[in-house]
């Protein structure tokens, strides 16, 4: 089966693009539409069919991006950047087509304020920032100004306590400026926040306030799984609010990523970690394009393993 993405002003032109081109036998994957442009997925079984510019890969990084719902016209340009690489894996030219597309931009030191959607997890994300940080000997502390939500408070002083750690409750912007006080480039300071309704003004002006306050860099929280248009349109909102980096969670529940890498696209956030499973000693990876692309491919035949989630990928 080969694939093949279609742009057109309308579904109508696309339809026909893809009639002309692959006959009534075509099969439509996906379509999408927006800002004015219509894009179609669409497939056939022929072997008449010609190949697809590209190395030998390109159709199977094709296919997984379908089927994680990666929208089309992102679909299109990732299989582009990777085609005619001449890498020796599907991984490799995917990993140097998200390097080329995507910005990457891993949680050091500084202030970190984490914000998003109710039940994003970003209490649990923070506890892991923490334990990554207290293990390599870092330098860190954990402030919450989450004191709305029953035991959202009690839960992250649990998790801090068996790290050493005193939790710091701030009910207000003011507060939260007194006990972040002067910088300290030396440490990380996490800020966990509650939830919020980003289409809201008020509650979007109560979390702008906090991050002011501590002059801290929000990072947005979103769980995997969701709608790629919900997401996307929630990506875009947060980035309105000064959001610049995606820390995605609940990827390990999750069968399609299309919506988190969608996002990141659309609203030209960088990933900062990759929240893989609910442990807090293990869960989170270093947002790299090849822990990425193995993520989005991760069961490719019969090629070689590249060997270092850390690398950088030459695109």
């Amino acid at each position: 089966m080969r694939l093949r993405t279609f742009t057109a002003s309308s579904m109508s032109e696309a339809m026909a693009l893809v009639r002309g081109e692959l006959g009534p036998d075509a099969i439509i994957v996906s379509a999408d539409s927006a800002d004015g442009v219509t894009s179609v997925v669409a497939a056939i079984e022929t072997e008449e069919m010609p190949p697809m510019q590209g190395d030998a890969f390109t159709d199977a990084i094709h296919v997984a991006l379908v089927n994680h719902g990666v929208l089309p016209r992102l679909s299109e340009r990732l299989v582009m950047a990777a085609a005619g690489l001449g890498a020796d894996s599907g991984v490799r030219a995917l990993a140097a087509a998200l390097d080329g597309l995507l910005r990457f931009q891993p949680v050091a030191t500084g202030r970190i304020a984490l914000v998003g959607p109710p039940g994003a997890g970003k209490s649990l994300a923070c506890a892991k920032l923490a334990t990554r940080a207290v293990l390599a000997g870092e330098r860190v502390r954990v402030v919450t100004t989450d004191t709305v939500r029953p035991g959202a408070t009690e839960q992250l002083a649990a998790l801090t306590r068996i790290l050493g750690l005193d939790l710091l409750v701030a009910s207000s912007p003011e507060e939260l400026r007194r006990i972040v006080g002067a910088d300290d480039d030396h440490e990380l300071v996490l800020i966990d926040t509650a939830g919020v309704n980003p289409y809201d003004d008020a509650e979007r002006g109560e979390i702008a306030d906090l991050v002011a306050a501590a002059a801290a860099e929000p990072v947005l929280v979103l769980p995997a799984g969701g709608d790629v248009y919900d997401t996307v349109e929630l990506a875009r909102a947060f980035a309105a609010i000064g959001c610049r980096r995606l820390l995605p969670t609940r990827i390990d529940i999750a069968c399609r990523l299309g919506s988190l890498v969608s996002a990141a696209d659309a609203a030209d956030l960088a990933f900062a970690e990759l929240g893989v499973s609910a442990s807090v000693a293990n869960g989170l990876k270093r947002a790299t394009p090849v822990a990425l692309a193995r993520l989005l491919l991760p069961d490719p035949p019969d090629e070689a393993e590249p060997a270092l989630e850390s690398e950088r990928v030459a695109s």
